[in-house]
This record gives structure tokens, C-alpha cells and sequence, in this order.
């Protein structure tokens, strides 16, 4: 059955922020970073952005809210740099094997840098594993619809031969995932350049560029 709503367009058809909106997000994320999820109060963040704390309960009703706010725009702020990474070497043109291997790099990298999730995942990662784990079909998504709609393109351009770009896709975001979350690994991924080699070596091959 087709999915009726993908998430990879909301995420990136998200409104702009306003400029309170950016001092709360901007706060919040900062109190996460240094007490964690659990022991960051409304009070705390409404303190941090120099707001009342009734303004701060106008603009989200629910510490929950907040947290979905702050996961979201780090969710875009994760699609806009893949996007960006990607757009310079489509911009110059890049064969199939270039931008197969920059998308894997930003993939790695834009996850591996996260400070947010590796600060969860160290103090507190009873909250943020269920939902990168048994809880990350959302996750998972968003990451197979982007390589999706990145082979689609290719495929468009008469880069790649013409075949299912899903279930490659699921691997490639799967397989990004997994190593975000569990870097201890006899791959090579210590550096940029390791991360390049890799993805030339092992990944672009099974993209199968002509």
C-alpha cells in the first residue's frame, strides 16, 4: 500500500522561523546540549531565551512540543547540508561515482557530527535509542526517500540504469544509521578522505554507475 504522506517533503516545507521562535529553539537546543532532555525545564529555557514563561507556554503548549520542535529543524538543518554538499558537485557537473560518494560523506558526517544525538545517546539514551532503533521506521524513511529521490534523478539524467531505487536506498540509509550509531568499526572512517575512499570502494558500486 502506498504511503499516504512522506515525510521528507514536510520536512523540507517547513515554515521559516521567526525570530522568538529562533531564540527559543536556539535556547532549548543549547539546555539539552548541557542538562539533557529530561532535566531541561520550560522555566530554564524561557530564562535562556529572555522570555516570560507564559510567552514561552503561548508558543509551544507542552515541553513535548518543544522537543518534536528542536528534533525537526535539526532534522532539516541535517537535509539542507546534504542538499548543500550535493548541489556544489552537481553544480560542477560530477559523474554518477562523484555524487554517490559526496552523498554518502554527508550522510556519515552530517549524523556522526549531530551533538545533540551522541549527547543523548551518551546521558540519556533510554529516550533517543527507541526512536533511531525499534522506534525508527520515521527515521529510516527519511533517509530511504532521499536516496530514492537521489537515484531517481540519475536515473533521469541517464546516469544510472533504470531499476527499483528503493530497497538500495533503505540499505544506503540503513547502513548510514548504523554506523552513526555504533562507530566502533574495522571500516576506515576516521577521516574525510577514509570516509570518500570507502564510499568509491564499496558503496558506489552498488549503485551500479556504468
Amino acid at each position: 500500500m502506498a504511503r499516504l504522506t512522506k515525510l521528507l517533503p514536510l520536512v523540507r516545507s517547513t515554515e521559516p522561523e521567526d525570530r522568538n521562535q529562533t531564540r527559543v529553539l536556539d535556547a532549548a537546543l543549547v539546555a539539552f546540549l548541557d542538562f539533557g532532555v529530561k532535566r531541561t525545564s520550560m522555566v530554564e529555557v524561557a530564562r535562556r531565551c529572555g522570555l516570560s514563561l507564559a510567552t514561552l507556554y503561548r508558543r509551544f503548549s507542552s515541553k513535548s512540543d518543544l522537543i518534536q520542535a528542536v528534533g525537526l529543524r535539526q532534522t532539516r538543518e541535517f537535509v539542507e547540508q546534504v542538499d548543500a554538499a550535493l548541489q556544489r558537485h552537481i553544480d560542477q557537473d560530477a559523474d554518477a561515482e562523484q555524487q554517490i560518494v559526496e552523498l554518502f560523506a554527508a550522510f556519515i558526517s552530517g549524523l556522526r557530527d549531530n551533538q545533540l544525538v551522541h549527547r543523548l545517546l551518551a546521558t540519556e539514551p533510554e529516550l533517543v535509542l527507541p526512536y533511531l532503533t525499534t522506534r525508527g521506521a520515521p527515521v529510516l524513511e527519511l533517509g530511504r526517500d532521499y536516496v530514492a529521490e537521489f537515484i531517481t534523478r540519475l536515473q533521469r539524467e541517464g546516469r544510472l540504469p533504470e531499476y527499483d531505487p528503493e530497497p538500495l536506498a533503505e540499505m544506503i540509509a540503513r547502513t548510514a544509521l548504523s554506523l552513526a550509531l555504533t562507530p566502533q568499526t574495522v571500516i576506515p572512517l576516521e577521516d574525510e578522505q577514509a570516509i570518500r575512499r570507502f564510499a568509491r570502494d564499496h558503496v558506489a558500486v552498488s549503485f551500479r554507475v556504468p
